[in-house]
Order: C-alpha cells, then sequence, then structure tokens
C-alpha cells in the first residue's frame, strides 16, 4: 500500500502514520522529493482495510499495489531513479545510470596479470569510457575453470583506478565477502547464479554503493524485480539492473538477450536497466549488432567485455571484442542514442 501526503502535511503529519504503521507491525518506508511525499507499507494489506488513512490529517490519498515489488515499482516511484556512480567532490564527475546518457562498462571478463589488466584499461580509457569492469571473484560452470584472483585481483583493480581515474564494477560472490569488495568496487555486481542468493541480496542492502544485479538465466521478470526489492528493501536504493541473457532452446548463441525485458522494466520498474551482450551471445562478431539493439530499446547502459589478446585470455575470450573494435562501437552507440534524443556517457 502507498499513502500519498499531500503537500501541505507537515512533520507530525508524517510522523503520526509512520508510527501507526509501525505499531500495526508493518515496515513502513518514507520517500521525499521536491513534488511529493509517500509512505510505501510492506507487508500484509489487511490489516490496512481496518484504518482508513484517507481520513488521516495530512493524507491526499492511499492506493493499493498491484505489484508484489514494491519499492521497484512504478507505482512507488514514478520518475525514473538517477543511480550516481563514483565519489563524490575532488573534481570528478559522477556517472549517472538512468537518465539522459547511455553509459558504457567495458573491460575484460575476468582480471587476469597486473600488465595485461592495466593495459586493457588504459585501452578503455582512451576510447572514452568511463567504468571498467573485471572479475576478482569469478564463479564458473566447471570447478576446473579459472576462479579468479581474489584478493590479488582486487588489488590490481585498485591499481587501475589510481593510473586511470576508471570506475570500479567488479562481482561479489559471497556474503562473507562484500566488505572486502567493497573496498575496491565503485559498483558491487551480483551476477546471474546469485541471483536468487537471497542472504547475499540482504547484505547488498547493508552497502551504500551501488549495485548491479543480473537477471537470473533462468528467472522471469517478476523474479528479477523481486531480486531487486531484497535490496532495496534492506536499505540500498542504488541498483542497476542488467539484462544479460536468458535460457531457451537455441544453442547457436551462449543466451538470449530478452529485448523485451527492457521496455518491459521500463514500464514496470523506476530502476535504470543496463544489457550485457557479451554474456548473452557469447560470440563476439554477434556483440555490436545486440548492443546497438539494446541501446534501441532503451537500455540505460551496456556491458561489453575488451580483451587485448581474446584467443588467449583465461575467461571467455570468444565474447570478447578486441580493443579496436571498442571506439568505432562507441561512435555507433552515440549515433543510437542521439536518435532517442539521449547521448554516450
Amino acid at each position: 500500500m502507498i499513502i500519498v501526503m499531500a503537500p501541505w502535511a507537515t512533520a507530525e503529519h508524517k510522523q503520526n502514520i509512520l508510527d501507526q504503521v509501525g505499531k500495526m507491525g508493518l515496515e513502513a518506508h518514507l520517500l521525499e522529493d521536491d513534488r511529493r511525499t509517500i509512505v510505501a507499507v510492506l507487508g500484509e494489506e489487511r490489516p490496512m482495510v481496518e484504518l482508513p488513512f484517507e481520513s488521516w490529517p495530512g493524507v491526499e490519498r492511499v492506493l493499493p499495489v498491484l505489484q508484489p515489488f514494491l519499492l521497484a515499482s512504478r507505482e512507488y516511484r514514478g520518475e525514473n531513479s538517477l543511480i550516481k556512480v563514483g565519489p563524490v567532490g575532488e573534481g570528478k564527475d559522477q556517472v549517472v545510470f538512468g537518465g539522459p546518457e547511455v553509459q558504457v562498462i567495458a573491460g575484460p571478463c575476468a582480471v587476469e596479470f597486473e600488465e595485461i589488466t592495466l593495459k586493457t584499461a588504459h585501452l578503455v580509457k582512451q576510447a572514452g569510457c568511463k567504468l571498467f569492469r573485471g572479475g576478482a571473484f569469478k564463479p564458473r560452470t566447471s570447478p576446473y575453470s579459472f576462479q579468479g584472483l581474489g584478493a590479488e585481483g582486487l588489488a590490481i583493480l585498485r591499481r587501475v583506478r589510481e593510473e586511470t581515474g576508471l570506475l570500479i564494477v567488479t562481482e561479489v560472490m559471497d556474503v562473507h565477502e562484500v566488505d572486502l569488495v567493497a573496498t575496491t568496487a565503485d559498483v558491487l555486481q551480483i551476477g546471474t547464479r546469485n541471483m536468487t542468493n537471497f542472504n547475499l541480496l540482504k547484505a547488498m542492502g547493508g552497502v551504500k554503493k551501488p549495485v548491479l544485479l543480473k537477471r537470473g538465466m533462468s528467472s522471469t521478470i517478476k523474479e528479477f524485480l523481486m531480486a531487486a526489492e531484497y535490496i532495496l528493501s534492506n536499505g540500498n536504493p542504488n541498483v542497476i539492473l542488467c539484462e544479460r541473457g536468458i535460457r531457451t532452446f537455441e544453442t547457436y548463441t551462449r543466451f538470449n538477450l530478452d529485448i523485451n525485458a527492457v521496455p518491459a522494466i521500463k514500464h514496470l520498474s523506476h530502476l535504470p536497466i543496463i544489457v550485457d551482450p557479451s554474456h548473452a551471445t557469447g560470440l563476439w562478431r554477434l556483440v555490436e549488432a545486440v548492443t546497438l539493439a539494446g541501446v534501441a530499446a532503451g537500455a540505460d547502459g551496456v556491458m561489453v567485455e575488451i580483451h587485448p589478446d581474446p584467443q588467449n585470455a583465461l575467461s571467455d575470450g570468444s565474447q570478447a571484442l578486441k580493443p579496436e573494435k571498442l571506439p568505432p562501437l562507441l561512435e555507433r552507440i552515440k549515433g543510437i542514442a542521439g536518435v532517442l534524443g539521449r547521448t554516450l556517457g
């Protein structure tokens, strides 16, 4: 249930509502901006029927919530959420997801050796990107595949940021690694295999940095947004969604990028959504076309894998673009974005 407060509602009026909801054993979230104040009530709505909040001082109207993902829904927040990435101050501009700019995250699938990671980062920087991706901890289907460098990989990513100024996006796999990864990452990524790791999602609620949540490979859009709800309801409003492909009967590509999910989520939710064409296709030669399709569908950004030596990459070399393909791809993204009245971040 959503309680919309009147423009003239006082602080006392708002607190009375919050106090009453608490007495009923329910949880309330207060959202205030320049235009309105609303109280989102989480939990069973049946007790609310017995107490007509419409008649309380300061209340404009009461709305039922039609979706189970209350905090992620357009009913809760009509305008797009703007998720800001990067430190405040120091003369640096924060990168914003959900606004008019289309952001590009680029880098290797996994952090390998310091020399090649730094080389890749400098090439990503030269191309004009502001965010660098690279996995220090890598969930792999096979236990015999490269699992990442762990803490050593995080140290390399810190070196990347020091040398290039790029913002770091890297994955966290376990509740016990959250604090460690948060010391390095500007954006903490939850991978497809952990979308339903509810303890990890709850832990993300306690992190005040943005979280990039990837859709589970066999998850519905509703399940995807419910996973985001875990993070939101535990205190972190800074969630960026990522459509990275779902499993179908098709075997030519690694997964199928669900283009439908982009406008569908834009309709259902205020959260920004990006696409990951590298993991979706699994084939570098398809990445550009699928990237542009995602941007045309309204995605707020893309995540693409870049590697200077894909043949010898320790993880997912078949889907990585060579660095020289990044600048022309950015120009094409800029062109598609311009048609939609947007700009390249």
